[in-house]
């Protein structure tokens, strides 16, 4: 049963909006359309632009954009950073057991996702005033005009939330927030090389065609960074994508077999990506969150020149150029994001490797942070085992052989793992990936697993006895 914690929510979420399972069974073709129609509105609410906010040309958060598959002056400001930020929190918070839920009980489950829903609209509305607070729609804005903005953003936090819930619910296929993910960089991808203003293929073919830029800045970019997609941005990403794709498939494959079917035998893969991308996203969630942090300090009292202000700086150093644009230029935040193409790294060859170290610590970090609280832990990896009736040949059927054989790896793996993926990242971003190296991480994962999802999906339509076999 739920703990206290989790029983607050129970008389809120009767008010909550809510989408309803599906009482009937939908078909492939139906799941199609509303997967459809749910990426056609997100990608509707990405070009909307907010009420009451002018147009900026410069954006302080980039790439991190990406992650969060949000859009600048838009209805998809806040993205669905809100939504994953509430997720994780709740589920860092059961994992560890300081708030109590069974997962397995339905009554939890149901107050579990009513908890979401509050906190992802109460982060919603902290964040959306955390923005207007910075100053980043304006230094003077009147008060109805604060309000207007702030109501925007979330309705729409409400609407991205429940077109998530809509496609988990069993409408659509796989998760709304992944959904949204893959086609924010899909959609930085495309506009990366066909944008008529600096896209690699359009824009910035066209001054290389007309001598405003040379070729080797064409290829290569310049410390300037006024080529922001270069030749080998776009060769940088085609070759990621590939050696991601190869590091999904390496795995080892441990010797099972099932104690009541003998002969009957099996293996349990473990991938070298064992806790999947997570660690990367923990990373960039947390330098995201800093950045935000050290820019909302700094614009409030960082460079006000006062001698106390020398801690803030020390988080985040910032400057503000003449077109008002604020670029990072010292303290820790500018160690947590990361130098841009080849031209930057070589301009600023410690930053690169600061970058690169911590962004590969803190992946190893999370990395085994999650095993425990993710329930992906040795023991609880053979406790599974143990209860679907597996077993390793040549050992007695016992949880504790099979345990000790799994911490040989499962550590070693996970560490590993998160080492090569802070590596991925770091260096895609130091080549110029479009769409950013945790962009091309998280979205050759969610591939895959639409490809896996698509492929069962229409196994089972065409075999409905299949159906049964995975148990839907």
């Amino acid at each position: 049963m739920a703990g206290r914690f989790l029983s607050v929510f129970k008389p809120i979420g009767r008010i909550l909006p809510e989408i309803k399972k599906p009482s009937r069974k939908v078909s492939f073709n139906e799941k199609i359309f509303w997967t459809a129609l749910v990426l056609i509105i997100f990608l509707v609410m990405t070009e909307v632009p907010l009420y009451g906010v002018g147009a900026s040309e410069y954006d302080q958060f980039g790439q991190m954009r990406v992650i969060f598959a949000s859009n600048r002056g838009t209805l998809m400001e806040l993205g669905i950073g809100p939504i994953v930020t509430a997720g994780l929190i709740l589920q860092l918070l059961v994992g560890s057991s300081i708030v109590k839920c069974d997962m397995s009980n339905s009554e939890d489950r149901s107050l579990f996702t009513s908890a979401s829903k509050v906190f992802s609209i109460l982060l919603t509305a902290v964040q959306a005033g955390a923005y207007i607070l910075s100053g980043m729609y304006g230094p003077d804005l009147a008060g109805p005009v604060v309000i207007v903005i702030l109501l925007q953003l979330v309705a729409a936090g409400i609407i991205v939330m429940l077109l998530d819930e809509l496609v988990q619910k069993g409408w659509g296929i796989g998760s709304g927030i992944s959904l949204f993910i893959m086609a924010g960089v899909a959609q930085t991808i495309f506009w990366s090389m066909f944008s008529p203003s600096s896209g690699l293929f359009v824009g910035a073919l066209n001054n290389l065609l007309n001598n405003g830029i040379t070729t080797v800045e064409w290829i290569v970019g310049s410390v300037e960074n006024f080529v922001p997609y270069t030749l080998i941005g776009f060769i940088a990403t085609v070759v990621i994508f590939l050696v991601i794709i190869y590091v999904q498939g390496i795995r080892v494959e441990l010797p099972m077999t099932y104690a009541g079917y003998k002969g009957f035998r099996s293996r349990y893969p473990i991938k070298l990506l064992y806790v999947s991308n997570l660690p990367v996203i923990f990373a960039s969630a947390l330098f995201a969150n800093v950045f935000f942090i050290t820019q909302l300090l700094w614009a409030r009292v960082g460079h006000s020149g006062t001698a106390a202000i020398w801690f803030f700086r020390i988080l985040g150093n910032y400057n503000q150029t003449e077109a008002g644009s604020i670029v990072s230029i010292g303290g820790l935040a500018h160690y947590m994001s990361p130098p841009s193409g080849i031209m930057n790294v070589a301009a600023e060859p410690l930053r690169a490797v600061g970058y690169l170290v911590i962004l590969i610590v803190f992946c190893a970090i999370f990395s085994l942070s999650w095993l425990e609280i993710g329930g992906l832990g040795p023991n609880k990896v053979a406790q599974q085992l143990m209860d679907s009736g597996m077993q390793i040949p040549g050992y007695r059927r016992s949880e504790r052989p099979i345990e000790q054989i799994l911490r040989r790896y499962i550590p070693v793996v996970t560490v590993l793992g998160g080492i090569i993926v802070g590596l991925i990242a770091g260096f895609a971003d130091f080549l110029g990936v479009f769409g950013s190296g945790t962009g091309m991480l998280l979205t050759v994962g969610i591939i895959y697993q639409y490809y896996e999802l698509l492929m069962r999906e229409r196994a089972a339509e065409m075999f409905p006895a299949f159906r049964r076999i995975i148990g839907e």
